[in-house]
């Protein structure tokens, strides 16, 4: 093996990493023994000694390794090619005749850190988010062509995580055709088109997918209201669950007309919808009290950085006032965040709060997070994002 840099850890600070976790920050580090540049590999050692594991370097990163292995060991083609066939495997068996469209790898979840593959039928969108795995990028489209005959590798490397890692954002075609109309998927028997290039995210919320299906299990007969609905899918399988009448809203006019296309798509343009452009906090103030039996809240993170919880609290507080405020008796409501710093206890405390300020009976029927093509690892909590809950309101 060639000669790396070596990182020593303070004496005392080894046990969270002998255990698994993937990051180290620069506060627990001693020394670096050897000269490096961002992106590189190098090897962590205890105080005494003991080695830890192997990893990218960053100085510029307040995570300054992400651990890759715990074993000495070349981190060259052959092993990013059998950790990318496995992760590919895992969702190969799981969702053969469900859909075309999910999360091919997910970056601490499936042990590479930094990355992102997702894949839509032949088209896959690459996402790195740190210096090591940027460098890598020409490798990975490798393995993605010789495995799985691509039509198009686009790369959507726009993370807010590559401005912590000293990247500018970088998108743009890696390999094969150039994108043009959106790419049409299916989702247990539901049709969308995907904007990769102009949609956010890498084009379609991916890990709300069980989450979608679930909620075709009792929209029957209801009066649906669908706030932050993007560009509809939850509306499409409320839908299609036989939801008589829905109301979706969203701010983007963009994400609006795609969700008026993919009700003309699934051949569901009979039902009485409504789609209303604006600020969901000010649409659902002005709607009339107990009119909804079903409501969906799904916002973008509302705290991206741990200091914007606070804030993050008040947003989300307010938004189950007033769904609390518009459900109907025995009304059902599935809400969700996807901010990272919300644990699932602030989570729960902000609509116990909400279900007090209005006095509803609230009863918390189920918890609702990623699915399984966004794993992480038990040894790394912090990639659990999302967190979802199914209330009934009495």
């Amino acid at each position: 093996m060639k000669h790396l840099p070596k990182v020593i850890l303070k004496r005392g600070r080894e046990k969270p990493f002998l255990k698994g976790h993937p990051w180290i920050f620069s506060g627990a580090v001693e020394k670096i023994e050897g000269e490096f540049s961002p992106g590189d590999e190098g090897e962590v050692y205890s105080k005494d000694g003991k080695f830890i594991g192997m990893g990218h370097l960053n100085p510029r990163s307040q995570i300054l390794v992400r651990l890759l292995t715990r074993k000495q060991e070349v981190l060259g083609e052959d092993f990013f090619r059998e950790r990318i066939l496995k992760a590919a495997k895992l969702r190969e068996s799981w969702f053969e005749g469900k859909t075309n469209a999910y999360r091919m790898v997910n970056g601490e979840g499936d042990f590479l850190p930094g990355l992102m593959i997702d894949r839509y039928g032949d088209f896959f969108v690459l996402q790195c988010t740190t210096a090591g795995m940027d460098r890598l990028k020409r490798l990975f489209v490798k393995i993605l062509v010789e495995h799985f005959s691509p039509r198009t590798i686009y790369e959507k490397s726009d993370a807010p995580l590559r401005k912590e890692e000293g990247l500018e954002e970088s998108e743009g075609l890696l390999f094969g055709e150039k994108l043009g109309e959106p790419i049409e998927i299916e989702e247990y028997g539901c049709r969308f088109r995907v904007d990769v290039v102009g949609g956010q995210k890498t084009g379609f919320y991916l890990d709300q997918r069980e989450n979608r299906l679930f909620l075709e299990e009792f929209t029957n007969g209801k009066k649906i209201l669908d706030g932050f609905c993007y560009t509809g899918a939850f509306s499409i399988h409320a839908a299609r669950g036989g939801a008589k009448e829905l109301t979706l809203v969203e701010s983007s006019e963009e994400a609006l007309r795609r969700a008026k296309e993919h009700f003309d798509l699934n051949g569901l343009n009979h039902l009485p919808v409504r789609f209303i452009k604006g600020d969901a906090f000010e649409v659902l103030r002005n709607f009339e009290s107990s009119s909804y039996d079903v409501i969906v809240l799904d916002p973008p993170p509302f705290a991206k950085k741990k200091g914007e919880l606070p804030g993050a609290l008040r947003g989300y507080k307010e938004i189950h006032l007033q769904a609390f405020r518009l459900l109907r008796p025995d009304g059902f409501l599935l809400t969700f965040s996807c901010s990272h710093h919300m644990s699932w206890e602030l989570f729960q405390k902000v609509i116990f709060s909400a279900a007090c300020d209005t006095e509803r009976e609230v009863q918390l029927l189920s918890r609702r997070g990623q699915p399984i093509d966004h794993p992480f690892s038990v040894f790394h909590p912090e990639g659990e994002y999302l967190k979802g809950f199914f209330l009934r309101a009495l």
